[in-house]
């Protein structure tokens, strides 16, 4: 088996890459660099591309064999904080179908797709949400993982396997760090600053998942046979990890040292709230099922912070939207958020 991982140089890819490698795959690594260079981060070949490139796409799968990939490349999460989403929605969706056609041309069988829980929105209710329930986007990359999932279900088939993860809000320590999901946000404000800021009222809940457990599930995905899997959806967590943000904030008060919790001024409530079953996934891939804690992740990011000597500066230094406007302003991806070295990629 040969795979291909887009994003792989990433938060979450860069650890798949050593899990799939540790279990004696071959990977390929495609990865428009948006976080720099991985230097020695990666045991395995990297190809520089733009996701939107289906062209390049098609001779890099052909060129290395690939025979099953594991999609997460995305602007995680950013179109909601600009100006104008509906950009960042176009570009999420157009990769994806790129990588999508490039795939189905090359004969591809097995797609893993990094999905999201943040599909489900605004809930409604306290109640566990399961994969059949209601899709209620309420940001453009919500919305777009809506998207992406519709137009690989239209084309699974009995030699096309695609496989919905829909991971739980992603944490902990990596060798490619983001600082703009919760935990390790609010762990990052901990360390640096003493406090530990919520930017919202603290009630909405959010179901949490390290991302060494989202590399477990998709590595499981990969290989599970066709019938429990093609065309399939899986919330990728644990129910006991469904939290609060203000629990969140209490778990990450209790283990760094001299920390208060402040709310931002102004903060009230979030309408992204909900809580998510994940039992589908322990039934169908019990391999797959999530051992990690928050507190856990907490403990961990400390350790990591302390070791590297993590500071407000490391902090600022990279969060997915600071760093998409530095890359405008720097010319290097154009209004529609595509890569101006794309064509010399091909």
């Amino acid at each position: 088996m040969t795979v291909l991982v887009t994003g792989g140089a990433g938060y979450i890819g860069s650890h798949t890459v050593r899990l799939l490698r540790e279990l004696g795959r071959e990977v390929v690594v495609y990865d428009s660099l948006e976080l720099g260079h991985p230097s020695r981060v990666l045991d395995a070949p990297l190809v520089v591309g733009d996701v939107h490139d289906q062209a390049h796409l098609q001779r890099v799968i052909e060129q290395y064999g690939v025979d099953s990939v594991i999609h997460f490349a995305a602007y995680k999460a950013a179109g909601e904080s600009m100006e104008n989403p509906g950009k960042y929605f176009d570009n999420i969706v157009g990769g994806s179908l790129s990588l999508l056609e490039a795939t189905r041309a090359t004969g591809v069988s097995r797609f893993v797709f990094a999905s999201s829980c943040s599909m489900y929105g605004a809930s409604g209710t306290d109640d566990l949400i399961e994969e059949d329930a209601p899709l209620r986007p309420l940001t453009a990359y919500a919305e777009s993982k809506v998207r992406a999932e519709e137009a690989l279900h239209e084309l699974a088939d009995d030699d096309f396997a695609p496989v919905f993860m829909r991971n739980a809000t992603a944490y902990g320590a990596s060798p490619r760090f983001r600082f703009d999901v919760v935990l390790n946000n609010l762990s990052a404000w901990a360390f640096t600053t003493g406090r530990v800021l919520i930017m919202s009222d603290g009630t909405p809940w959010r179901p949490l998942v390290h991302v060494r457990d989202i590399v477990k599930a998709a590595a499981s995905a990969l290989v599970a046979p066709h019938a429990l899997v093609a065309d399939q959806a899986f919330n990728v967590g644990a129910n006991k990890e469904n939290y609060r943000v203000s629990e969140l904030a209490e778990i990450v008060r209790d283990t760094f040292p001299a920390c208060k919790i402040e709310y931002a001024e102004g903060a009230g409530p979030d309408p992204r709230s909900y809580r998510v079953d994940f039992a589908k996934l322990g039934r169908t891939l019990p391999e797959a099922k999530p051992v990690w804690t928050a507190r856990d992740g907490v403990l961990e990011l400390f350790d990591a912070f302390r070791t590297v000597g993590f500071t407000m500066d490391s902090f600022d230094s990279y969060t997915r939207l600071a760093r998409l406007k530095a890359l405008l302003d720097e010319g290097a991806l154009d209004g529609r958020l595509r890569w101006q070295h794309a064509a010399e990629l091909a």
